[in-house]
C-alpha cells in the first residue's frame, strides 16, 4: 500500500524540472522491479527466445515481416522453421472484399523458403473468383510439403465453385499426393469430386482423422463411403446429409474403424418442394451408436415446414439439434418421443402456437438434455416453470427470449425469473437478445 500511494504522489506532483521528474520516476521502478530488472525489460532484444516466437505466430504475415527488420535477432527468429508450421493465407480483391490480402510477393517468398515447413495450412478468400484461383495456384506449388491440417475457406460464396473443376482439383493432387500425413481436412462450397476422395485416401487413408466438407455438390454417397471404407482412423466427419447413407454409417460401425467422436450433419434446402429428402434406417443408427456409444450427431436444419416429413419418425440418436427456420409443433413433438439422447436443442422459430406440451414431453424423455434456446416460439410461464422444474439443474445453458414468454394468471414475469431461478440453483433472467 505505501508503495501504491508513493507512485501516485510521484506521478501527480508537477515536475519541477524534467530531470528531476525523471530521476523520481526512475528511483520508485528501481526501488519496485530492481535496477538490472529495469535495463533488462527495456532490452526487446533480449527476449527470451520462446517468448518473441510467441508474439510472432499471433502477427499477421505483414506484420511478422516488419518486425523481423527491428534487429539481427528478430530477424533470426522470423526465418525459424518453428515459426511456419502453420499459416493462413488471406486472398482477396481489394474492390469487393474487407479481407487485408496476403501480399504475392510475401507468398512466393514463404513458398520458396518454407515450403517444406509448412504442417497446417488454411485459405481464406473472399467471392470473387481470381481469388480462389489463386488460392488454387499456391496449392499446385506446395510440392515438398508435409501438410497435416488443410482448410479451404470462402468467406462468402461463390468463389471456388466458379474455378474450373479440373483446376481444383489438380490442385488438391498436389497436395494429397505430396503430403502422405494429412489428418485434418475443412472444405467447404468447393468443386470436390469423388476422384479426388480417392486420391486422398490412396495416400493419406492411414493418418485422416477429421474430415469436413460442406456444400460439395459433386460429392456422391459412394464417394464419401469410399473415405469411410479405407480410413479406419476417422474421428470426425462433416457432411450434407444428402450423401449420408444407411451404407456410411454401416461402414463407420465396422469392426476396423475406430469409434467416432463426432457426426456433423447439415440438411439444407434452398428450394422448397425440389428437393425430396430420403430416411436413415433405425437399424444404421443403432449400429453407429453401439459401435461408437459416446459419439455425438450433431443436425443443423435449414428446411421449410413441409420438407421435414422424413425425419424423426423413429428414434433416432442424434445430441445436437439446431433449427435455423420455422419448425412446427408437430416436428418438435416427434423429438420429444424420439430422441432420447438429445442434449441441445435450439428452436430459431416456431409460430404462434405455445410450445408447453412439446416441452414438457422434451423434458420427460430426453433426460440428458442440459442446453435449450427459444428465439421467435411461444410458450406460457406456466408451461415454462413446469419444463424448467422437470429439468431442474441440468439445464447449464438456458437462453429464452423474453418475448417468447406469455404471462398467465399463474405466473407474471417478475415472478418467472424468482420460479427459474429456484428450480436451476442460480440466478437466471430471459434475453434481450439471442445469444445463440
Amino acid at each position: 500500500m505505501k508503495r501504491a500511494r508513493q507512485k501516485v504522489v510521484v506521478e501527480n506532483e508537477a515536475p519541477q524540472t524534467s530531470q528531476k521528474s525523471k530521476k523520481q520516476k526512475t528511483c520508485l521502478y528501481g526501488s519496485v522491479f530492481g535496477e538490472s530488472d529495469l535495463h533488462t525489460s527495456m532490452d526487446w532484444g533480449n527476449l527470451p527466445h520462446h517468448v518473441i516466437l510467441r508474439i510472432f505466430q499471433f502477427l499477421p504475415l505483414v506484420d511478422r515481416a516488419r518486425a523481423s527488420s527491428v534487429c539481427r535477432r528478430w530477424n533470426e527468429i522470423f526465418h525459424i522453421p518453428d515459426l511456419w508450421r502453420r499459416f493462413e493465407f488471406e486472398l482477396s480483391q481489394p474492390a469487393t472484399s474487407y479481407l487485408k490480402s496476403t501480399h504475392p510477393d510475401l507468398i512466393q517468398q514463404i513458398i520458396k523458403r518454407h515450403a517444406d515447413h509448412l504442417q497446417y495450412v488454411s485459405f481464406k478468400v473472399d467471392s470473387s473468383t481470381e481469388s480462389a484461383e489463386a488460392a488454387c495456384n499456391i496449392l499446385s506449388q506446395l510440392v515438398n510439403c508435409s501438410i497435416k491440417t488443410l482448410g479451404l475457406i470462402s468467406t462468402a460464396k461463390p468463389s471456388f465453385m466458379n474455378v474450373a473443376k479440373a483446376h481444383f482439383a489438380s490442385a488438391l493432387t498436389v497436395v494429397f499426393v505430396n503430403s502422405k500425413s494429412l489428418s485434418s481436412i475443412k472444405i467447404d462450397d468447393t468443386p470436390l469430386d469423388d476422384p479426388s476422395l480417392k486420391v486422398l485416401v490412396a495416400n493419406n487413408s492411414d493418418t485422416l482423422k477429421l474430415l469436413k466438407m460442406s456444400s460439395c455438390p459433386h460429392v456422391s454417397p459412394a464417394g464419401i463411403l469410399c473415405v469411410a471404407d479405407q480410413c479406419h482412423g476417422l474421428k470426425e466427419l462433416a457432411l450434407n446429409y444428402y450423401i449420408l447413407s444407411d451404407e456410411l454409417l454401416l461402414a463407420l460401425s465396422s469392426e476396423k474403424h475406430v469409434d467416432l467422436e463426432h457426426l456433423r450433419i447439415d440438411v439444407v434446402s434452398e428450394n422448397p418442394g425440389q428437393v425430396e429428402f430420403h430416411t436413415i434406417k433405425k437399424q444404421s443408427w443403432d449400429a453407429l451408436v453401439k459401435h461408437s456409444p459416446k459419439v455425438n450427431i450433431v443436425m443443423y436444419f435449414f428446411l421449410y415446414e413441409e420438407e421435414f416429413d422424413a425425419f424423426f419418425r423413429e428414434e433416432t440418436p442424434v445430441t445436437h439439434l439446431y433449427f435455423g427456420r420455422a419448425v412446427s409443433k408437430a416436428m418438435l413433438g416427434r423429438i420429444g418421443m424420439n430422441c432420447p439422447r438429445l442434449i441441445e436443442l435450439v428452436v430459431c422459430a416456431n409460430g404462434l402456437q405455445p410450445l408447453d406440451d412439446e416441452l414438457i414431453r422434451i423434458a420427460e424423455r430426453c433426460k440428458n438434455l442440459t442446453a435449450m434456446g427459444l428465439g421467435e416460439c411461444e410458450v406460457t410461464c406456466r408451461g415454462f416453470i413446469e419444463f424448467v422444474k422437470m429439468c431442474g439443474g441440468r439445464l447449464t445453458q438456458l437462453s429464452i427470449m423474453e418475448e417468447v414468454l406469455i404471462p398467465d394468471n399463474d405466473y407474471s414475469l417478475d415472478r418467472l425469473h424468482l420460479e427459474v431461478s429456484k428450480h436451476l440453483g442460480r440466478m437466471w433472467f430471459p434475453d434481450m437478445m439471442p445469444t445463440w
